[in-house]
């Protein structure tokens, strides 16, 4: 089998490896990897991954990291008794040709893996769902659940918790790297379920025109026009990782900032600034899993379903053809799609599907 391997200490340098597979353990499924996306929700897997684990769900030699994909893949060899050769599953997988997984909590609608060095990861990335018996499965939008559906999700859960907290008593959004498909994940869905918030999208001034061409933003802004926000009650959630961005926020905003909420790292080059200095509020980092676990302990599995389809179909519309999905075959491609993203080379209008 292939896999593309990340140097954890720099991680734009990454190179195709040739690996054995081996014989298949009792009880294991061997899952081919049929397509996956590339986005900068994979670059932040990369850029935090010891920190969070995410370096840890497919081992690798040492040093080396292999990044975490959504995608589909086939089962081509099966031990398990339940899960047939010839059946299609989507979650969480390897950049690489090929997984074997551990099936437990079998149901009609998916598996958990209970391969053990995944255990002490958080069991969201270990669930994966069976296409046959899957209500969230359209065979027509395969790409667009791979580029959007784990960043849609978190945009889905950031606003859930912004509103469960009656917004900290803001009446307006500001979003950093407003382009990303995080971000507009959470415009949108504020958009529909917070439609008082005004929302407001900064971006490089290069994408200013792609955000504004979106209609999910109120207002947006270049980096270097911060001073343009109006100064009243905000929630800032910072998309781009970026804290010299994050400092001038504050700093314009410091009388009237209720919260500032960290989600990914889409820049980079500028993690290592630090967030020194930074005036209140504190940046608080927002990992999703822990969100969807208290989301689905408050209202139930099936009501939090039942909204996260309502505000997905709402931001399918909302999205329409702008992102244009590519499709790509072979690793290679994904190696170099991913040393692209780290590097902030790849257009916000353009959606990477890798075919292995």
């Amino acid at each position: 089998m292939q896999q593309v391997h990340v140097r954890k200490d720099s991680i734009g340098e990454a190179e195709l490896v040739e690996c054995e597979q081996g014989a298949l353990p009792g009880n294991a499924v061997r899952l081919e990897v049929e397509s996956f996306s590339v986005t900068a929700n994979n670059v932040t897997y990369a850029a935090v991954g010891d920190g969070f684990g995410y370096w840890n769900f497919f081992p690798a030699p040492d040093g080396k990291g292999i990044v975490p994909m959504w995608g589909h893949a086939r089962v081509i060899e099966s031990n398990h008794p339940d899960i047939a050769v010839g059946e299609r599953i989507y979650g969480y997988l390897p950049m690489a040709s090929h997984l074997d997984v551990v099936p437990g909590k079998v149901t009609a609608g998916g598996f958990t893996d209970m391969t053990e060095h995944r255990q002490p990861m958080s069991p969201i990335y270990n669930q994966y769902s069976r296409l046959a018996a899957d209500p969230e499965h359209d065979p027509a939008r395969e790409g667009e659940r791979m580029i959007f559906g784990p960043l849609f999700k978190t945009g889905f859960l950031i606003e859930y918790f912004l509103r469960s907290e009656h917004w900290f008593g803001a009446t307006q959004l500001i979003l950093t790297s407003a382009s990303s498909k995080t971000a507009m994940a959470l415009a949108s869905v504020v958009r529909h379920r917070s439609p008082d918030v005004k929302r407001i999208g900064l971006t490089s001034a290069g994408n200013v025109r792609f955000v504004e061409e979106s209609g999910l933003y109120d207002q947006v802004l270049s980096y270097d026009a911060v001073d343009g926000i109006v100064a009243e009650p905000s929630v800032s959630v910072d998309f781009a990782g970026n804290p010299s961005l994050l400092r001038v926020i504050h700093q314009h905003l410091v009388s009237v900032l209720k919260y500032s909420c960290l989600v990914g790292v889409t820049h980079i080059e500028e993690r290592g600034e630090g967030l020194d200095g930074i005036p209140d509020p504190t940046p608080t980092l927002f990992f999703a899993p822990d969100h969807a676990v208290a989301l689905f302990k408050t209202v139930g599995p099936e009501e939090a379903g039942r909204q996260i389809a309502q505000s997905w179909r709402a931001f399918l519309a909302d999205v329409g053809d702008r992102v244009k999905i590519e499709r790509q075959a072979g690793l290679a491609a994904a190696q170099d799609a991913f040393v692209q993203m780290v590097g902030g080379e790849v257009d916000p209008a353009r959606g990477i599907v890798i075919e292995p």
